[in-house]
Protein backbone atom coordinates (compact mmCIF):
# COMPACT_ATOMS: atom_id res chain seq x y z
CA UNK A 1 0.00 0.00 0.00
CA UNK A 2 2.85 2.35 0.79
CA UNK A 3 4.26 1.82 -2.71
CA UNK A 4 0.95 2.88 -4.25
CA UNK A 5 0.91 6.19 -2.33
CA UNK A 6 4.51 6.88 -3.25
CA UNK A 7 3.75 6.23 -6.92
CA UNK A 8 0.63 8.46 -6.79
CA UNK A 9 2.73 11.26 -5.27
CA UNK A 10 5.15 11.07 -8.17
CA UNK A 11 2.32 11.29 -10.69
CA UNK A 12 0.84 14.29 -8.86
CA UNK A 13 4.24 15.96 -8.80
CA UNK A 14 4.72 15.29 -12.52
CA UNK A 15 1.26 16.67 -13.28
CA UNK A 16 1.95 19.82 -11.23
CA UNK A 17 5.25 20.35 -13.04
CA UNK A 18 3.51 19.99 -16.42
CA UNK A 19 0.82 22.49 -15.40
CA UNK A 20 3.49 24.93 -14.14
CA UNK A 21 5.42 24.60 -17.40
CA UNK A 22 2.34 25.22 -19.56
CA UNK A 23 1.27 28.15 -17.40
CA UNK A 24 4.74 29.69 -17.63
CA UNK A 25 4.87 29.15 -21.39
CA UNK A 26 1.50 30.80 -22.02
CA UNK A 27 2.27 33.72 -19.69
CA UNK A 28 5.63 34.33 -21.38
CA UNK A 29 3.97 34.36 -24.82
CA UNK A 30 1.41 36.86 -23.58
CA UNK A 31 4.04 39.07 -21.89
CA UNK A 32 6.34 39.09 -24.94
CA UNK A 33 3.44 39.87 -27.25
CA UNK A 34 2.55 42.92 -25.15
CA UNK A 35 6.19 43.96 -24.86
CA UNK A 36 6.87 43.88 -28.60
CA UNK A 37 3.43 44.98 -29.79
CA UNK A 38 4.38 48.65 -29.33
CA UNK A 39 7.55 48.17 -31.40
CA UNK A 40 5.57 46.35 -34.09
CA UNK A 41 3.01 49.16 -34.21
CA UNK A 42 5.82 51.72 -34.51
CA UNK A 43 7.37 49.78 -37.42
CA UNK A 44 4.02 49.57 -39.17
CA UNK A 45 3.53 53.35 -38.76
CA UNK A 46 6.99 54.00 -40.25
CA UNK A 47 6.26 51.64 -43.14
CA UNK A 48 3.01 53.49 -43.82
CA UNK A 49 4.81 56.84 -43.78
CA UNK A 50 7.27 55.55 -46.39
CA UNK A 51 4.46 54.15 -48.48
CA UNK A 52 2.66 57.51 -48.42
CA UNK A 53 5.73 59.31 -49.74
CA UNK A 54 6.78 61.34 -46.71
CA UNK A 55 10.44 61.44 -47.77
CA UNK A 56 11.84 64.55 -46.12
CA UNK A 57 15.43 63.66 -47.03
CA UNK A 58 14.56 63.07 -50.68
CA UNK A 59 12.91 66.47 -50.87
CA UNK A 60 16.09 68.18 -49.70
CA UNK A 61 18.59 66.31 -51.88
CA UNK A 62 20.42 68.51 -54.39
CA UNK A 63 22.64 67.55 -57.24
CA UNK A 64 26.24 68.62 -57.48
CA UNK A 65 26.82 72.35 -58.07
CA UNK A 66 26.67 73.48 -61.69
CA UNK A 67 28.66 76.32 -63.15
CA UNK A 68 26.36 79.37 -63.25
CA UNK A 69 28.16 81.02 -66.15
CA UNK A 70 27.69 78.19 -68.64
CA UNK A 71 24.47 76.36 -67.82
CA UNK A 72 20.86 77.56 -68.07
CA UNK A 73 19.84 74.90 -65.55
CA UNK A 74 22.14 76.42 -62.95
CA UNK A 75 20.67 79.88 -63.57
CA UNK A 76 17.22 78.49 -62.98
CA UNK A 77 18.34 76.77 -59.78
CA UNK A 78 20.07 79.83 -58.34
CA UNK A 79 17.11 82.08 -59.19
CA UNK A 80 14.76 79.71 -57.34
CA UNK A 81 12.99 78.46 -60.49
CA UNK A 82 12.66 74.82 -61.36
CA UNK A 83 14.69 73.90 -64.44
CA UNK A 84 12.77 72.87 -67.53
CA UNK A 85 13.41 69.83 -69.67
CA UNK A 86 14.53 70.19 -73.26
CA UNK A 87 12.13 67.71 -74.88
CA UNK A 88 13.65 68.53 -78.28
CA UNK A 89 16.74 66.48 -77.37
CA UNK A 90 14.98 63.30 -76.30
CA UNK A 91 11.40 63.63 -77.56
CA UNK A 92 7.94 63.95 -76.08
CA UNK A 93 5.63 61.15 -75.04
CA UNK A 94 2.37 60.84 -73.19
CA UNK A 95 0.75 58.35 -70.84
CA UNK A 96 -0.72 56.35 -73.72
CA UNK A 97 2.82 55.38 -74.83
CA UNK A 98 3.99 54.57 -71.29
CA UNK A 99 6.63 51.87 -70.77
CA UNK A 100 7.21 50.08 -67.47
CA UNK A 101 10.16 52.20 -66.32
CA UNK A 102 10.53 50.02 -63.21
CA UNK A 103 12.36 47.51 -65.43
CA UNK A 104 15.34 49.89 -65.28
CA UNK A 105 17.58 49.06 -62.34
CA UNK A 106 17.38 51.95 -59.88
CA UNK A 107 13.84 52.98 -60.83
CA UNK A 108 11.10 51.96 -58.42
CA UNK A 109 7.43 52.89 -58.26
CA UNK A 110 8.17 56.20 -56.52
CA UNK A 111 10.75 57.33 -59.09
CA UNK A 112 8.57 56.11 -61.97
CA UNK A 113 5.76 58.38 -60.74
CA UNK A 114 8.18 61.29 -60.47
CA UNK A 115 9.46 60.69 -64.02
CA UNK A 116 5.90 60.45 -65.35
CA UNK A 117 4.98 63.68 -63.59
CA UNK A 118 7.67 65.57 -65.55
CA UNK A 119 6.73 63.99 -68.90
CA UNK A 120 9.09 61.03 -69.16
CA UNK A 121 7.18 57.88 -70.05
CA UNK A 122 9.25 55.76 -72.43
CA UNK A 123 12.53 53.90 -72.67
CA UNK A 124 13.20 55.77 -75.90
CA UNK A 125 13.18 59.10 -74.07
CA UNK A 126 15.57 57.89 -71.36
CA UNK A 127 17.91 56.27 -73.89
CA UNK A 128 18.40 59.68 -75.56
CA UNK A 129 19.30 61.59 -72.37
CA UNK A 130 22.28 63.94 -72.64
CA UNK A 131 24.40 65.03 -69.68
CA UNK A 132 22.31 68.23 -69.40
CA UNK A 133 19.10 66.22 -69.50
CA UNK A 134 20.37 63.95 -66.72
CA UNK A 135 21.27 66.94 -64.55
CA UNK A 136 17.87 68.54 -65.16
CA UNK A 137 15.97 65.32 -64.43
CA UNK A 138 17.97 64.79 -61.24
CA UNK A 139 17.03 68.30 -60.09
CA UNK A 140 13.37 67.90 -61.04
CA UNK A 141 12.79 64.54 -59.39
CA UNK A 142 15.07 65.39 -56.46
CA UNK A 143 16.83 62.06 -56.72
CA UNK A 144 20.26 61.05 -55.48
CA UNK A 145 22.85 63.01 -57.48
CA UNK A 146 24.79 60.87 -59.93
CA UNK A 147 22.47 57.89 -59.54
CA UNK A 148 21.16 58.09 -63.12
CA UNK A 149 24.71 57.93 -64.48
CA UNK A 150 25.92 55.36 -61.94
CA UNK A 151 23.06 52.98 -62.75
CA UNK A 152 23.45 53.81 -66.46
CA UNK A 153 19.75 54.33 -67.10
CA UNK A 154 20.38 55.38 -70.71
CA UNK A 155 22.10 52.10 -71.68
CA UNK A 156 19.50 50.03 -69.83
CA UNK A 157 16.69 51.92 -71.57
CA UNK A 158 18.37 51.39 -74.95
CA UNK A 159 18.39 47.61 -74.37
CA UNK A 160 14.82 47.58 -73.09
CA UNK A 161 13.37 49.62 -75.96
CA UNK A 162 14.77 47.10 -78.47
CA UNK A 163 13.00 44.16 -76.81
Amino acid sequence: MLDFLNEANWWCLLLLLLIAFLLGWFLSKWALKNKYQEKLDQCLREKEKLRNGNFKKANTTFSKPISVETDDTAKAITSGEKPTLNFDSFGKADASEKDDLKLISGVGPFIEKKLNSIGIYTFDQISKFTKEDIDTVTDLIQFFPGRIERDNWSAQAEKLKNK
